[in-house]
């Protein structure tokens, strides 16, 4: 298991757009992706999940992979977060 905190930096958070770009990014690594928080573990890959934990721009959040491909696949999550989800 392999994570990294990050601050989501795209101005309107994690909203429908900007979270499929972050399924996008993970789907395809056969590794699980949490995103961790408020102490709350979501699914990564559920855009539903994402969604409901009405995470904000300048909120801190813990991205944790883990199986076969963890560390691309925590790379990936990580990149796009810190680009802006853009």
């Amino acid at each position: 298991m392999v994570s990294r905190k990050v601050i989501v930096k795209n101005a309107d958070g994690l909203h429908l757009r900007t979270a499929k770009k972050l399924i996008d990014k993970t789907i395809n690594f056969q590794s699980s992706t949490t995103i961790i928080f408020n102490d709350t573990r979501i699914d990564a890959k559920s855009i539903i999940n994402i969604m409901l934990a009405c995470i904000k721009c300048g909120s801190e959040i813990e991205i944790e992979c883990e199986g076969e491909d963890e560390q691309q696949a925590l790379e990936a999550a990580v990149d796009v977060i810190e680009n802006g989800l853009e």
